[in-house]
């Protein structure tokens, strides 16, 4: 699951919510979770202070098992989104990298984005590109939508995408992506709907949806419910829920010397 992790208000903030949320997770049978950290602010935004760097390390050490980090990059300053690549994936202990979508970011079309995807999938990391399709139209330039995201991924044949929120109306966001074989969609974020998954399913395969939690701005019952009450197959249930996932964290997991066995 990805749920989102800011960076703590005060020492030992990040570690109380992750002990709390871990008691929620085992009561859903969730044995690992992405959170996404804030390991790099917006531009023009306050960066992620020296003194939050030691408790994510904290965190990712004592719950080794259970947390597989993912990095927040912004293809913004290219120079600094790679920085942040080596520091926290090829030097630290995160498995991928998620890219924001707002006003502060650039388009995931623009070039900046090229060198990002090539050093990141040449780690073996797993890449979250935030998307959403809204009504009327962009707010701004910056934002991304599944249709620039396919775009991308037809730059980078050779590297698998995962397309975060599905692009919110998820009818135009499957849809923009079904042509993109490296392009997976991840279910969270939007309201449960009946239909979601079975369109994905119907329209990309079982092995091109992803699982996500948004906790805690989504429950557990609103984000499992779209799986659970999806009139699929137990085998594909078991593909989105989990073993999509497994597949795509190989490469960065046998790099480090991990593994998901318990």
């Amino acid at each position: 699951m990805l749920p989102r992790l800011a960076s703590p208000a005060r020492p030992g903030a990040m570690e109380a919510s992750i002990e709390a949320m871990l008691r929620q997770l085992d009561r859903f049978s969730i044995e690992r979770f992405c959170p996404l950290l804030q390991t790099a602010a917006a531009p023009g935004s306050r960066k992620a202070g020296a003194d939050d760097t030691p408790e994510m390390l904290r965190c990712l050490d004592r719950w080794r098992n259970r947390l597989l980090g993912i990095a927040t990059v912004h293809a913004t300053d290219q120079a600094q989104a790679l920085a942040d690549i080596e520091r926290w994936i090829n030097d630290g202990p995160m498995v991928g990298i998620y890219l924001p979508s707002s006003a502060q970011n650039v388009v995931c079309t623009h070039p900046n984005y090229d060198a990002i995807m090539r050093r990141t999938h040449a780690l073996g990391g797993v890449i979250f590109q935030h998307t959403w399709f809204k009504t009327g139209g962009k707010d701004s330039t910056g934002e991304s939508t599944p249709s620039e995201l396919a775009e991308l991924a037809r730059r980078h044949p050779d590297i698998t995408f995962v397309c975060v929120h599905a692009g919110g109306e998820w009818e135009k966001g499957i849809r923009a992506v079904r042509d993109c074989g490296n392009v997976l969609v991840e279910t969270s974020g939007f309201d449960p709907t009946a239909g979601f998954i079975e369109l994905a399913v119907r329209e990309l395969g079982a092995t091109r949806i992803l699982y996500g939690g948004h906790f805690p701005g989504r429950s557990f019952g609103t984000e499992i419910s779209k799986v659970v009450g999806a009139e699929i197959s137990e085998a594909d249930r078991g593909l989105i829920f989990g073993e999509n996932f497994r597949r795509l964290l190989k490469p960065i997991l046998a790099r480090k010397g991990r593994s998901l066995d318990p």
